[in-house]
């Protein structure tokens, strides 16, 4: 089961970034439209998404204000707000718009904890794919899934960069993702394969599950990584940006601890 013992307030910011996560999944879930894909070069299934979007939201900083009403918030769709407590949320209502839109299950919702700007708790909860994953700091990574109880994550044990699965992300914006695609054509020789999953959040938890060897991506927000990224260093990957720098919106890389380096290495040198 999960060590939360370490710190009662950081257990409860768990038990309710879980309570909250499942609701707006299941918001999600159960309020997509069948047919919304149907449609989807419209306007109209945009405004779907946007709107199932900012409901979820709203279904998340409700219930946490509810019970910390003195907390702040940074979500994606707008909620910006300090807070007196020290705790801030950091929520991304649905990360993985696209898959969402076009009913791929790779989609999540992701809400961290940060007590005093460090990350304390995260849950990232893939309805879809029937899994969810949480941590806090100290703790340990786990998941929930098809497999009885709870289990604990570990990344995948040591494997040279030749023979590592790495998954990326690429920008809206046509030429920021042909410069993305450059990268990804020269790393490809390099390592056993690329993937690309469509949310930051659940590829992060991929590294920790030992389903990925490595992930790197430009141009996240907080929300799409505070969640994943815990996960992800609790159960024994490395994560950063550049070399010396936390992941940003620069460059997110999180991997095995032998395939971090070297993946880091290349992406530097082909100006990720």
């Amino acid at each position: 089961m999960t060590d939360v013992t370490t710190d009662p307030l950081h257990a409860d910011l768990l038990k309710i970034a879980q309570e909250a996560a499942h609701r707006a999944g299941e918001l999600l879930r159960d309020g997509r439209p069948a047919d919304l894909a149907v449609a989807a070069t419209k306007s109209s299934p945009i405004d779907v998404v946007t709107e199932m979007d900012i409901a979820a939201e709203k279904l998340i900083t409700g219930l946490i204000a509810d019970r910390r009403p003195d907390d702040g918030f940074l979500g994606e769709e707008g909620s910006a707000t300090e807070g007196t407590s020290g705790v801030r949320w950091v929520i991304d209502p649905l990360d993985g718009t696209v898959n969402y839109l076009y009913g791929l299950p790779t989609w999540a919702v992701s809400i961290a904890a940060e007590q005093d700007g460090e990350r304390v708790a995260g849950v990232v909860v893939a309805p879809m794919r029937g899994e969810s994953y949480h941590a806090v700091r100290g703790g340990g990574a786990w998941a929930k899934g098809a497999w009885d109880g709870e289990r604990r994550l570990a990344c995948r044990a040591a494997a040279p960069l030749d023979q590592a699965l790495v998954s990326t992300g690429f920008n809206y914006v046509a030429d920021v993702r042909a410069e993305q695609a450059e990268i990804a054509r020269r790393l490809i020789p390099l390592v056993r394969d690329i993937r690309r999953g469509g949310s930051a959040a659940i590829d992060l938890c991929d590294v920790a599950a030992g389903r990925l060897d490595g992930y790197y991506e430009r141009g996240l927000h907080p929300w799409d990584l505070a969640a994943g990224d815990l996960i992800a260093r609790e159960a024994g990957a490395v994560t950063g940006g550049r070399p010396g720098e936390r992941p940003s919106r620069d460059l997110t890389i999180a991997a095995t601890p032998d395939v971090f380096e070297p993946l880091q290495r290349l992406l530097v040198d082909f100006g990720a």
